[in-house]
């Protein structure tokens, strides 16, 4: 019987950044960054997986990109893509199964429950649980988030409560320093939009809505 202990599931809602060690069994849904270490790697259509990686056997349905050192068999499937500096013992591919040697930038893209509660007037501090961008290619201070459609209220930082913002940084948000304050009217739910880009330009697409409920 599998040891229950040392099996990893990242399910489609989760993102994971960094390390880990002595799995026997990784399956990612979701998203996951960092060193990753163990005996199969299963990376599940939209699947997402990134970073140095060296495991027994990998099964590839979604997207491997890294430095990637499967020791046994590594099976890339119709819809699997691994990118990057791989070495393997044994090769399957199926057709549209894709392996390149080509690192390519990965577009950020927007994590959270993007959802907010603010008593009337006041001022709420948005955290990475709420709201975060996601990108193995590029520092925090590099992603950028722009703000638009803001209703009943207006994003800030921690340096100048009072001033609204258009744009903010992941290393902000890390650092704790974007607020979102709400303007004092009656209506019981506020909003913003946000996309996020890279230094290369390469977004996360369509804004995507922070609902704030209000107190």
């Amino acid at each position: 019987m599998e040891d229950p202990s040392r099996v990893l599931i990242i399910r489609e809602d989760t993102f994971l950044k960094g390390g880990v060690r002595n799995a026997r069994r990784i399956e990612v849904f979701g998203y996951i960054e960092g060193e990753i270490e163990g005996e199969m790697l299963v990376v599940q259509p939209g699947g997402r997986c990134f970073g140095r990686v060296n495991v027994a056997q990998a099964d590839v349905r979604g997207m491997l990109q890294g430095d990637v050192v499967v020791r046994q068999l590594i099976s890339i499937r119709e819809s699997g893509e691994v990118v990057g500096n791989v070495k393997y013992g044994k090769l399957a591919m199926e057709m549209g199964g894709q392996l390149s040697a080509e690192m390519r930038n990965i577009p950020p893209s927007i994590s959270g429950d993007l959802d907010l509660s603010v008593g009337k007037g006041n001022v709420v501090r948005i955290t990475l649980q709420d709201l975060s961008a996601l990108d193995p290619d590029d520092s925090a201070e590099n992603l950028t988030f722009t703000v638009s459609q803001v209703r009943n209220g207006f994003v800030v930082l921690a340096n100048d409560p009072v001033s609204p913002v258009g744009t903010f940084t992941q290393a902000d948000l890390e650092e704790g320093t974007v607020l979102f304050r709400h303007d004092g009217t009656d209506d019981p739910r506020a909003s913003f939009a946000v996309v996020v880009a890279d230094m290369s330009g390469a977004t996360s697409g369509a804004a995507q809505t922070v609902n704030v409920a209000v107190r």
